[in-house]
């Protein structure tokens, strides 16, 4: 027969395996129906993606001859696709410092506030909440409609100078200012608030040891304290940035509608695999070199900016 002290020490034992098995259960049954949607809908069409752009697959998404690299080929040299990723480099270089800018901005100016801090940290975060389609909308046929009695027209008309057509013709570009001006609008406010909490951790010892030192407030302690102690929140910020900036399709689509210039890559690739052709494999290739091109210019920012990295190391 067992002893006292063996039931006493199995017992435990089973309460224990007990509990890690209601938590195992628990774990599964609230993340189960999350994974596999994420496998349903996201891991199991990245794949068939990827193998529909080694085959011909016009009109259908089921493959047919394979062709092997040929539609990379016809993606790499197809002028308008290569075109998409020039001008949206450049839309990339324009959007992401600009927005890291307004939003550092704006986190620097709510968080010196010492009365209804709330109220504004609400109202510059409130935008992110809009849809990208319903303030593309909104900038299209209230602010730049183009025509003489438009917001922007108005306004121009206030100082003598003549209404624009502001989404008519690539020349000039015009249409770059309502693009950048309605993103600028959505996301500057979400990313204001990743700076305020970043803001918000910096030990107030610095300032006050910076001050000791005779540093002045202002210019000085923002790029000798402020800044540094935001490299983190910054190079993630800007990770962010870029990847969104190169996802871009709502704005662009619901602006410029059925142009055939100011096209992202997105807005590209759905008219290559989606327009009269419908060339799914073609499409697929080009949604794999702009995921890879995505990843390349991530790594080699986050090398830049050195994300990742330890503190203190080189």
């Amino acid at each position: 027969m067992p002893t006292t002290t063996t039931r006493q020490v199995s017992a435990p034992a089973r309460s224990r395996r007990g509990l890690r098995a209601r938590s195992t259960l628990a774990f599964w049954l609230f993340t189960g129906p999350f994974l596999i949607g994420l496998l349903i809908f996201v891991y199991v069409p990245i794949l068939w993606s990827a193998w529909l752009s080694f085959f011909e697959a016009r009109f259908t998404v089921t493959p047919s001859d394979f062709v092997g690299f040929e539609n990379y080929r016809t993606m790499l040299t197809d002028e308008d696709f290569m075109g998409s990723l020039v001008t949206f480099t450049v839309f990339a270089v324009i959007i992401v410092p600009t927005t890291w800018a307004l939003s550092l901005a704006l986190a620097l100016a709510v968080n010196r506030l010492r009365f209804m801090r709330a109220f504004f940290r609400s109202v510059f975060f409130l935008p992110t909440a809009v849809s990208y389609v319903a303030a593309s909308l909104i900038w299209k046929m209230s602010i730049f409609n183009g025509v003489r009695f438009g917001l922007a027209n108005t306004v121009l008309g206030w100082f003598g100078a003549d209404g624009t057509a502001w989404l008519a013709s690539p020349d000039p570009p015009w249409y770059w200012l309502v693009i950048v001006t309605v993103r600028l609008w959505l996301q500057a406010g979400f990313y204001m608030i990743l700076f305020l909490a970043a803001l918000q951790n910096i030990p107030p010892e610095l300032y006050e040891a910076a001050a000791i030192d005779g540093a002045r407030p202002g210019w000085q302690t923002f790029r000798y304290i402020t800044l540094p102690q935001l490299r983190a929140t910054s190079t993630a910020v800007i990770l962010l940035l870029l990847v969104a900036a190169y996802q871009a399709f709502d704005e662009f689509f619901n602006l410029l509608s059925k142009t055939t210039w100011g096209r992202p890559p997105l807005v590209e690739l759905y008219y290559k695999a989606l327009g009269e052709n419908q060339d799914y494999g073609a499409g697929s290739a080009g949604a794999l070199i702009l995921t890879l091109l995505i990843c390349l210019v991530t790594l080699l920012q986050g090398r830049i900016m050195g994300f990742g990295r330890a503190e203190g190391s080189k």
